[in-house]
């Protein structure tokens, strides 16, 4: 008989077109968990309500978060790709679980000490909460395993703490997810600032590359990238951080080691290694770009996969809510 696969669980914002940093640390890694694990990998339309948005420009980001995630190689007949808000368990049970949960340990999170700052007197419940609907993401499914960086380990351990506060509670109910810690994802820096991760929200459009970024585009980026007033190609994070970011990220582009880099560009120049980082990352993401463009076209073929991964996972779902609801002792007919 067949071994039952492991479940394991991950989330991506709906940012519209991912950078090279959402690539080469997270959408890579998920594509070659695909075969291993039983994958339901969810575009978190919910999660991003905790800043203002546009309505327009969300329900235009998250359809092409979706197409992203499919163009760069996650099948749907391998792992289960949705949308967080078609699934009303997530809300559901996320209320549920802020009955377990405490102020002080919601207090602590990092990352909301970190936002509310930029939110001022005006702080959203739901940037304070969400770490809350996080825990239901990833318990509503039994997960064995969710990848995660640094920057959410908190998070997993506060998912664990009320897991387990629940099953002492009542009885066993929830699986304790462990983190997945397989091949270290790449930690893809600015491009202007390699002190500071990569991000799209950059107010300078030279410190990110983002998957539907021309050509062109890509290669002028990288050869503007900040190096340093040395010449020599050589892996050091805290002396050289440019140049090695870039190392970082032609290896992610091309699979070639640190030490095999250094050979290559070595008596060479910052401006054949720039051009060469940067036309190594063009045809990576060349072949997605391709398929971008012809899923967007494809509406058909996408509400099919929509529709069948919204069916599939309200099953899985409600079979966890409806365990939670009978045990806190809610009335049903």
């Amino acid at each position: 008989m067949e071994e039952k696969k492991k479940i394991l669980y991950s989330g991506i914002q709906p940012s519209g077109s991912f950078t090279i940093g959402n690539y080469f640390g997270a959408i890579k890694n998920w594509v070659n968990l695909q075969d291993d694990y039983d994958c339901y990998f969810c575009v978190v339309d919910l999660h991003a309500l905790t800043v203002p948005q546009v309505p327009k420009d969300l329900r235009k980001n998250s359809f092409e978060s979706f197409i992203t995630l499919l163009a760069a190689g996650i099948d749907p007949e391998k792992s289960t790709l949705y949308f967080q808000s078609h699934v009303s368990a997530h809300a559901e049970l996320a209320w549920l679980l802020n009955c377990y949960s405490y102020m002080g340990e919601l207090g602590r999170m990092t990352q909301f000490k970190d936002k509310s700052k930029k939110q001022g007197e005006n702080i959203r419940v739901g940037l304070y909460s969400y770490p809350v609907l996080m825990a239901a993401d990833i318990l509503l499914y039994q997960s064995d395993l969710v990848p995660v960086g640094e920057d959410q380990k908190q998070h997993l351990e506060l998912t664990r703490d009320i897991a387990s506060r629940f099953n002492n509670l009542y009885s066993p109910t929830f699986k304790i997810p462990e983190p997945y810690i397989g091949k270290k994802g790449a930690r893809i820096m600015s491009l202007q600032e390699p002190e500071k991760k990569m991000s799209k929200s950059d107010e300078n459009i030279n410190a990110f590359v983002t998957l539907q970024d021309p050509r062109d585009v890509i290669i002028k980026k990288f050869k503007r990238a900040i190096t340093d007033s040395d010449t020599q190609v050589r892996f050091d994070r805290k002396e050289k951080p440019g140049v090695s970011n870039l190392m970082e990220i032609y290896s992610c582009a091309t699979g070639k080691d640190f030490k095999d880099i250094e050979k290559e560009f070595e008596g060479k120049g910052y401006g054949d290694f720039k051009t060469a980082v940067g036309e190594a990352v063009a045809d990576t993401l060349a072949p997605i770009q391709k398929r971008f463009a012809e899923l967007k076209e494809d509406k058909a073929y996408i509400k099919e996969i929509v529709e069948n991964s919204t069916a599939k996972t309200n099953r899985a779902a409600n079979r966890t809510l409806g365990k939670v609801k009978r045990k806190v002792g809610l009335f049903e007919v």
